[in-house]
């Protein structure tokens, strides 16, 4: 039986690794432990009606959320307001980022709106 050369099996591989590189380095793009200026740069690309996964995804998870009711009953077709708040500390002062979401149906959450509160 023939044996393929070691060159030839790592040139068979290359393309292959070119497709998993982009796709790793996507995926530590976001996340709990970003930085405050990866934090900052994820953040230009929030846009008004992305999803819960979809945020999570761009800023990790957040550090807080609250749910703010609109004073009607649990059975409403508007459940109020939905806030993640991000938080990260730079030498020079704590930054803040809230996103809020309104939502479609109780379990349809998009990006209403968000704002550095600190900054």
């Amino acid at each position: 039986m023939n044996k393929l050369p070691a060159s030839v099996l790592i040139a068979a591989l290359l393309p292959a690794s070119q497709w998993i590189s982009p796709a790793l380095a996507q995926s530590s793009r976001a996340g709990a432990a970003a930085t405050f200026a990866q934090a900052e740069r994820n953040a230009v690309d929030l846009k008004q009606g992305m999803s819960i996964d979809d945020v999570e995804r761009l800023l990790g998870k957040p550090r807080r959320t609250a749910l703010k009711s609109n004073g009607n009953s649990l059975n409403a077709t508007y459940p109020g307001t939905l806030q993640w708040t991000y938080n990260w500390t730079s030498a020079s002062s704590p930054s803040i980022l809230q996103v809020e979401f309104a939502a479609k149906t109780p379990e349809a959450w998009y990006v209403n709106s968000w704002e550095w509160v600190k900054y």
